[in-house]
């Protein structure tokens, strides 16, 4: 038996690609911060799992506003690149500094 998740595609905001929710991270606004979490509560926004480029779209202050359907504090995109770090989805340094 396939796994409940196996049909489910959401799509990156990075590329705007449909993608299975197992090649995508999942974020949410809560506070005034990103979390990276798909059990956390909320709007969420998904990015291409290990993708600098699509990552480095997503954290355009227009992307995340169009996500979040508000405005996102300026520091958000900082909190998105680092949630990733972390939890070893593979970010380079240079997503970091563009």
């Amino acid at each position: 038996m396939a796994p409940r998740s196996a049909g489910r595609r959401r799509t990156c905001i990075g590329c705007r690609r449909a993608r299975p929710v197992g090649e995508l991270v999942r974020f949410a606004l809560v506070g005034e911060r990103l979390q990276e979490g798909r059990a956390l509560p909320g709007r969420g926004a998904w990015v291409c799992a290990g993708d600098d480029d699509c990552l480095r779209r997503a954290a355009s202050p227009a992307r995340l506003r169009r996500a979040f359907r508000r405005n996102v504090p300026p520091g958000a995109a900082d909190d998105l690149i680092a949630a990733l770090e972390p939890v070893g989805h593979g970010v380079s340094p240079s997503a970091r500094r563009r």
